[in-house]
């Protein structure tokens, strides 16, 4: 009969619990890290965008329908409140100690005309470095609106209490 080494069998129990923890957290390029000890969160915050319900918006409908439909925006334009921006931000921090860094951002802005009626739906992301409506495929013309989205994925509306 084989005798057991104390050698033997810690590496055996080593083995097993790499083993059983292998299926714990998200996989960081290879090596999977748990997330209960706060490494590695990724997360959203905001809107959370479900292709279903952008789908029921439709040009024409009124803003209580928009309202039912995908609830109170992130925030709405400062002149005559007839654009809807909702926010949705992925975040991730390595550690639990670190601010969160945004990996990915997009906006759903819903433009209503002068008789608060859906007049066009845009869902603005970054593609290759350049703000993109993924509705209409095209990049965002020049003027108020760029502007105000360029600040918004710049991070420009982060509030610091401390200042930079």
């Amino acid at each position: 009969m084989t005798q057991i080494t104390r050698r033997t069998a810690l590496l055996g129990a080593l083995a097993t619990t790499s083993l059983v923890l292998a299926g714990c957290g998200p996989d960081v390029g290879g090596f999977v890290l748990p997330t209960s000890a706060g490494i590695n969160e990724e997360f959203k915050r905001g809107f959370v965008m479900d292709e279903a319900l952008i789908a029921q918006v439709k040009v024409g409908m009124d803003v209580q329908a928009v309202l039912t439909t995908l609830g109170t925006p992130s925030t709405t334009s400062t002149v005559g409140n007839r654009t809807f921006y909702y926010i949705s931000q992925t975040m991730r921090r390595r550690f639990q100690f670190q601010d969160p860094q945004t990996i990915d951002q997009q906006v759903l802005v819903v433009y209503f005309n002068k008789s608060f009626k859906v007049e066009r739906i845009a869902h603005y992301g970054l593609q290759d470095g350049v703000i993109f409506d993924f509705i209409s495929r095209t990049t965002a013309t020049g003027g108020e609106e760029q502007s105000f989205l360029r600040n918004l994925f710049r991070g420009v509306t982060k509030f610091n209490p401390l200042g930079s």
